[in-house]
């Protein structure tokens, strides 16, 4: 059974909004599910909400560390409460996947995403569940940081709600531990194709003979 669920974001209005924030924008809306609310805990660095499942206890947890510094948060929460790494599942936003895809994978490397690194080294394991959310990648890895750090185009935050709401859906069996289960409900559905791009408008042309007068035909 998932004991702890992470939600993975920065603190702060200025950064509610942006693409490294989905791990926040999910965990916000299973809270709203499970019907508790995220508190300020300091002694875990983060808003923290504790929820009871099948009679079993579920701490959700958002980091307030910044994202370099989440390990911090879920470690703390996860040593106090003696909560076993495969216990553990973290949402993160995912370079790797497009808008609309989420995926569920345990273990693992970090592939340089600065959350994930953190877990890894406090919590001593990569042994530890992650929901990955796709975010799509600009291209060049030179403008990954900026990437991450701002708001998706409108069309790709309604892409990332759908997949969220999508992935909310396996909530219940994530909780229990039923991965088989919540991976079939999360990986069938496909997201959306994107649209093709329009074609680009063409200049009007007139016909060969547009403005010539034909000849006055003879007369009798």
């Amino acid at each position: 059974m998932i004991k702890l669920i992470a939600g993975l974001g920065n603190p702060g209005p200025e950064y509610e909004h942006t693409r490294h924030n989905a791990g926040f924008w999910w965990v916000d809306e299973a809270a709203r599910l499970l019907k508790t609310s995220l508190q300020m805990e300091r002694s875990y660095f983060g808003l923290t909400a504790r929820a009871s499942v099948a009679g079993q206890t579920l701490w959700l947890i958002e980091p307030q560390t910044f994202m370099n510094l989440s390990g911090k948060s879920v470690a703390a929460l996860a040593r106090f409460f003696k909560i076993a790494p495969e216990e553990v599942l973290v949402v993160h936003d995912e370079l790797d996947l497009p808008p609309g895809e989420v995926k569920l994978k345990r273990g693992g490397g970090h592939a340089g995403h600065n959350g994930l690194r953190d877990i890894h080294a406090q919590l001593g394991s990569p042994d530890y569940w992650r929901l990955r959310v796709g975010i799509g990648h600009p291209g060049n890895k030179a403008e990954v940081a900026n990437w991450v750090l701002k708001k998706p185009s409108p069309d790709d935050r309604i892409a990332i709600a759908q997949a969220l709401d999508r992935s909310l859906k396996a909530l219940p069996q994530l909780i229990a531990g039923e991965m088989d289960k919540a991976t079939a409900l999360i990986h069938t559905s496909k997201p959306p194709r994107p649209k093709p791009p329009r074609p680009a408008p063409q200049a009007a042309t007139q016909p060969p003979d547009a403005g010539v007068v034909p000849p006055a035909e003879a007369s009798d």
